[in-house]
């Protein structure tokens, strides 16, 4: 934009949130849950062992560490009595990579299935501005009867549960999660 002056305005772009707006709308969303007594769920935070520490600053800083294991899913928690526990990623594709999602994190999820737990994927499509619930069952049947190295949109719009944008709830997964809890179908 040129100003009458013939000063430029210059657009400046902040890259350092890319992909945390599902992380943001999940942790907005589990606070009013937690703040309405409905359920607690927090985001797991990633073991880290720190190995170098700068005091010199008003606030320490950690310069140097490692991850000590592999976490295992994003957030955990409680609902009517149930555990849940799942994973959320984002993809600005038509489809879900699936190297997006480790192996340990997948067996994690199916064992908090097997053992009576709610274990399920998150995932925004971006270019879509649709965010869908993909049971742990549905996400192994796909991997375990296909060869691609993706799940394209159309298996989450078939199988999947789309979540639809709100103010409060902003992203009301747990109305999904109720409907396996009531044994309904959604």
């Amino acid at each position: 934009m040129k100003y009458p002056s013939g000063i430029k305005s210059k657009k400046t772009v902040n890259y350092s949130n890319r992909g945390m707006s599902l992380e943001y709308d999940l942790n907005i969303t589990n606070e009013y849950y937690l703040n309405i007594g409905k359920a607690s769920i927090y985001k797991k935070p990633t073991p880290i062992t720190v190995t170098k520490v700068d005091y010199k600053l008003k606030v320490a800083k950690i310069t140097e560490g490692f991850f000590d294991t592999p976490s295992t899913t994003d957030y955990n928690g409680i609902y009517k009595g149930k555990y849940i526990d799942f994973e959320a990623k984002e993809t600005k594709l038509e489809y879900f990579p699936l190297n997006n999602i480790h192996n340990h994190q997948i067996k994690h999820l199916v064992t908090i299935s097997k053992l009576g737990g709610i274990g399920f994927i998150i995932v925004r499509f971006n270019k879509f501005n649709e965010t869908y619930l993909l049971k742990i069952e549905d996400f192994i049947s796909f991997i375990e009867t296909e060869k691609r190295k993706s799940i394209p949109i159309n298996y989450f719009r078939e199988k999947g549960y789309i979540i639809k944008d709100g103010y409060n709830p902003r992203i009301d997964y747990l109305s999904i999660v109720n409907n396996f809890i009531e044994g309904e179908s959604v």
